[in-house]
């Protein structure tokens, strides 16, 4: 990457080639929920905000709102002002007149002698019911309240969050493979004094003990100073406790117990405003206090259930499996919210894509006739990595996938297109964030081309721009990136850090702003944090977190573009990159790589690697070590975390990796590394 000579340190040349283009077919076309491309007209800037109410009247309101978008203390935006409804009642109840014997979730057990349960929203309907009349009769729980969840991906999470939604509970689900210090922070955080949580359950085809991760969870927040009063443990096969650990008495309960106790309860679901907190969603990864992102009822609600019909193009009659945790925002907006708004059946599956072998998740596909699929560039580099062929093995027919989390790299796109889409399937590769709650950039599928390594345009109603660091615009089609922001609010944003307004508007609001006191939502640009660039047709690049750039003696270098000329390279599965500090250069990329299976690690694979980045992007970027390792270091989700790779080539200390996937690869690679 070459540094412009004049101009800000934010401006560099973009070397990721432009890609081809790749149509969607007219069987898609055809079927899909949207087609008019003058949907981008509807939401030009110069209808903001009314045009929104299109997102809103797919919900049913108990009360209709008075203002679209209420800027008057912003930029904590409040949609839909005035308005009431409930979230719960959206999710389930609405659909009973027409759909109560329809699925509304399709539970597939890691173990595959268990059978696939199938939850009609009628069933649906009454579990949550029951779970709610524990919450408000036992548990004293009422609306504003917090509950902290710690729960795998069961049934019980997405019935325990509704149930909570229905009394206008903020409920705060912890990813279940996250330790249990992590969890008792975010109770300390949330003033949550009662945890849900489960006993066990299966990862990897061991059935995992975890509630002593809940045990240790309550420990940690009382240390913090958050009495913990009550802890409801669901158990995993209803009866039978699964855990090692003693029930604390006066403290712990068996919910599956109280739940019975409440059979056929019913209760009415609690009318909100629309601007009140429906969840708390922490990020990942931050440092100090735990980082919780609000989200509000009406304006997200709306949001994730347009995107789930028109972006995922999810029919009533589509079976859909987004193959995320729920414990992630991801699975909030794309396996709970948006999709059972919309009366659509959704896929939950316990545990690893992988077990017991490769074609799990292809033999999930073709029993349930998935049609719609939904995962991460890491779990198709994973799915690429241990089973490249397995996909052509099943009667599976996609109509649709999407890509989520992070920029897919080309190569690894045409994969998903070619091999798991079978050349039919048509891809949205979304771009967007915890904090916005649903899609920001993204192809719609039926109208926009696809471009592999790209997320595509500003959605309608999203307008993307590019600033360098002095707020200057870079414009589509320069060949420079810079920091990308979104220039007007929406209603799947989170409204505030919880407890830190402060913080909020630093992070997210605050660098591009000219006038603090404005009440206009036009000062108050959002700023993702992340490098983009805009291209000429005003298609997005993600080139990776700001703070992912590697600044080589003056040349910033995008970690996502090295990673990616790595993985064009024959035999790569997976790449990372991440910064050395160097005397001369200030700092150099340590590019870190794993390989296809029956591919043997070599010198000469090495110096292969160091020649392929520079022939792709120059000599600039040539690594300064290539190392060929058994396997990442991953998080539980499938997250490669350089942070622990960087620790290791920068000679620091790793820190805990315990709650890791694989925590004893780390030693491995750090030998490899150090010697």
């Amino acid at each position: 990457m070459s540094k412009q000579e004049h101009g800000s340190s934010t401006h560099y040349a973009v070397h990721w080639q432009e890609e081809q283009y790749y149509y969607p077919g007219p069987e898609f076309i055809g079927q899909a929920n949207c087609t008019d491309p003058e949907i981008y007209q509807r939401f030009s800037l110069d209808k903001f905000p009314e045009c929104y109410k299109e997102f809103a009247e797919l919900l049913h309101w108990d009360r209709y709102w008075h203002t679209t978008l209420d800027t008057s203390d912003a930029p904590f935006w409040k949609w839909f002002a005035g308005g009431r409804l409930n979230a719960s009642y959206n999710c389930v109840d609405r659909h009973l007149q027409k759909h109560k014997n329809k699925t509304a979730i399709h539970f597939v057990p890691e173990l595959e002698d268990e059978p696939i349960e199938h939850m009609t929203y009628q069933e649906l309907y009454r579990r949550v019911n029951e779970t709610a009349a524990v919450l408000q009769e036992f548990c004293g729980l009422k609306a504003g309240d917090r509950v902290t969840l710690y729960l795998p991906m069961t049934p019980e999470l997405p019935v325990t969050m509704l149930a909570c939604a229905r009394l206008g509970i903020i409920h705060c689900q912890v990813f279940a493979g996250f330790s249990g210090k992590a969890c008792g922070d975010r109770m300390w955080d949330s003033e949550s004094d009662i945890l849900i949580t489960m006993d066990a359950y299966y990862r990897g085809g061991r059935l995992l003990n975890h509630k002593a991760n809940a045990d240790q969870a309550v420990q940690a927040a009382e240390s913090a100073g958050q009495k913990v009063s009550r802890v409801l443990v669901w158990r995993r096969f209803p009866g039978r406790y699964s855990s090692a650990e003693p029930m604390v008495e006066n403290r712990d309960y068996f919910l599956d117990e109280l739940v019975k106790q409440n059979k056929n309860a019913t209760i009415q679901p609690v009318s909100m405003p629309a601007e009140d907190i429906l969840f708390l969603m922490y990020t990942s990864g931050s440092t100090g206090r735990p980082k919780g992102c609000q989200h509000s009822i009406g304006g997200y609600l709306s949001y994730v259930t347009w995107m789930s019909k028109y972006v995922q193009d999810i029919h009533p009659e589509d079976v859909y499996w987004c193959m995320a945790d729920i414990g992630w925002i991801t699975g909030h907006s794309f396996i709970v919210y948006g999709p059972l708004s919309l009366g659509a059946s959704t896929v939950i599956y316990e545990g690893v894509p992988t077990y017991p072998d490769a074609g799990r998740c292809w033999r999930i596909a073709q029993e349930l006739d998935v049609n719609i699929f939904h995962t991460s560039p890491t779990a198709v580099r994973a799915l690429r990595k241990v089973g490249g062929d397995e996909p052509a093995r099943y009667n599976y027919h996609f109509k649709h996938m999407t890509s989520v989390g992070e920029p897919i790299e080309p190569d690894v796109w045409r994969w998903y297109y070619e091999v798991v889409g079978k050349g039919r399937a048509v891809i949205v590769d979304t771009w967007w964030q915890t904090e916005t709650g649903g899609f920001l950039c993204s192809t719609m599928p039926a109208i926009d081309p696809m471009k592999p390594g790209s997320a595509g345009p500003g959605l309608p109603g999203i307008h993307p721009v590019v600033y360098d660091d002095e707020g200057n615009e870079l414009k589509p089609g320069e060949g420079k990136a810079g920091n990308l922001c979104i220039r007007n609010p929406w209603p799947g944003a989170f409204q505030s850090i919880w407890k830190d307004r402060e913080r909020y508007i630093k992070s997210y609001y605050g660098k591009y702003n000219r006038d603090p006191q404005s009440k206009d939502w036009r000062d108050w640009p959002y700023m993702a944090g992340d490098a983009a660039v805009l291209e000429s047709d005003g298609y997005v690049r993600i080139l990776g977190r700001i703070d992912d750039v590697i600044n080589v003696s003056g040349h910033r270098l995008g970690t996502k573009e090295i990673e990616s000329a790595a993985l064009s390279a024959e035999g790569v599965a997976e790449a990372a990159v991440v910064a050395m500090p160097d005397e001369i250069k200030g700092m150099v990329p340590d590019l870190y790589v794993s390989l296809k299976p029956g591919i043997d690690p070599s010198h000469e694979l090495e110096k292969k690697l160091i020649s392929t980045v520079a022939d792709v992007l120059g000599k600039i970027a040539r690594p300064a070590h290539v190392y060929i390792v058994p396997d990442m270091p991953k998080t539980r989700s499938g997250k490669i975390m350089r942070r622990v790779l960087a620790s290791i080539s920068n000679r620091r200390d790793i820190g805990d990796v315990s709650t890791l996937a694989n925590p004893e690869i780390v030693e491995e690679i750090r030998q490899q590394v150090q010697g």
